[in-house]
């Protein structure tokens, strides 16, 4: 049975449903409309700037301020940094995976993760240095054109200048690896400032090679902040190493300041000696002086002939004072030759 609506008749529920229905798929058409229509307008901040692609292709770019582009597929926007801009990244390939870490050097899974994040220096040794890299859009075509090429490219480029710096310093000139080398080895610390604006340059350099090959990145390191560390397995060593230095430095200067004492004391004890010996000397000087005075004044009175009885004189004044210290006293005439004085025990 088929129902008819006569005229007069009230419009019934399904169909003031099926009108709003309709009416509301009508707005959400003309919204998405739209909504499609205006997508790519929109602000781009002073921090960024909008490469636009015209049906793929690289057509303006366009810097902080409101951007007008027709809405996909017809144009495409994407953002990259703005040229003042400093974007960091963190080089993952320089880090040595924390498992293989842990295990350490016993640990060879394979050649690339046996090797993996441990740098080679001038002198043989091994260190490990972690990267972080600030650089900026110089070209944003190009940039764009890389797309997500560019930070893998960037990390083997950021790897492979780290191997060529490492080689061409030994283990002092880039980290503090024995610190009783440092104050007598000026040169290595100048060494050890200039790593950073060395890898700089070495980076540099290859992303230029980079450009004049055709395969231009768009971008260019401003700095490098490094970290070099030893491996975990060689840090105790080094401890040992700086320990036995250290106590081997107490040691020396404990036997340079004992060393110092006895000298002190011995300079005292000679000082002594010596200055007693010159003060016994000035006394026996002087006393020799004051005996042999009126001996002196004799020869020289003598000498002269200034006083022919001098000797006699003396001799009559002092032979009494002699004699009179003497036991006994033979006296025999010095004319007389009768009598002879033997030497033999007193009776």
């Amino acid at each position: 049975m088929i129902f008819a609506k006569k005229a007069g008749e009230p419009i019934g529920h399904w169909f003031q449903a099926g009108r709003l229905a309709f009416i509301a798929l009508y707005a959400i058409t003309l919204i998405t409309a739209f909504g499609w229509l205006t997508s790519n307008i929109r602000q781009i901040g002073p921090e960024n700037r909008a490469v636009v692609l015209a049906f793929g292709a690289i057509d303006r770019i366009q810097n902080s301020g409101l951007l007008l582009a027709w809405p996909q597929p017809f144009e495409q926007v994407i953002i990259v940094p703005a040229a003042d801009r400093i974007v960091d990244r963190t080089v993952q390939t320089l880090i040595r995976p924390k498992d293989v870490e842990q295990r350490g050097f016993s640990y060879m899974a394979d050649d690339a993760t046996a090797g993996q994040g441990y740098l080679l220096t001038g002198d043989f040794g091994v260190v490990q240095i972690g990267v972080h890299l600030f650089y900026k859009v110089t070209d944003p075509y190009a940039y764009v054109m890389q797309g997500e090429h560019i930070q893998f490219a960037l990390d083997r480029i950021v790897e492979r200048s780290a191997v060529i710096v490492s080689a061409s310093r030994d283990l002092d000139t880039i980290l503090v690896a024995r610190p009783e080398l440092v104050g007598s080895s000026a040169e290595s610390a100048q060494k050890r400032e200039q790593l950073r604006n060395d890898l700089v340059r070495t980076i540099n350099q290859s992303l230029s090679s980079l450009q004049q090959s055709g395969a231009n990145l768009g971008i260019r390191v401003d700095r490098v902040d490094i970290q070099p560390n030893l491996p975990v397995e060689a840090v105790d060593a080094f401890n040992a190493v700086l320990t036995a230095s250290q106590l081997a430095k107490q040691t020396i200067a404990e036997a340079n300041n004992k060393a110092a004492e006895i000298r002190q004391k011995a300079n005292q004890v000679s000082d002594s000696i010596l200055q007693e010996a010159k003060a016994k000397a000035n006394e026996r000087l002087a006393k020799a002086q004051t005996d042999t005075a009126t001996i002196h004044g004799l020869a020289t009175n003598q000498t002269a002939l200034s006083d022919p009885g001098l000797l006699w004189r003396l001799y009559r004044q002092r032979i009494n004072t002699i004699l009179s210290k003497a036991g006994s006293v033979t006296t025999v005439n010095p004319e007389d030759d009768s009598r002879l004085i033997l030497q033999g025990k007193q009776p």
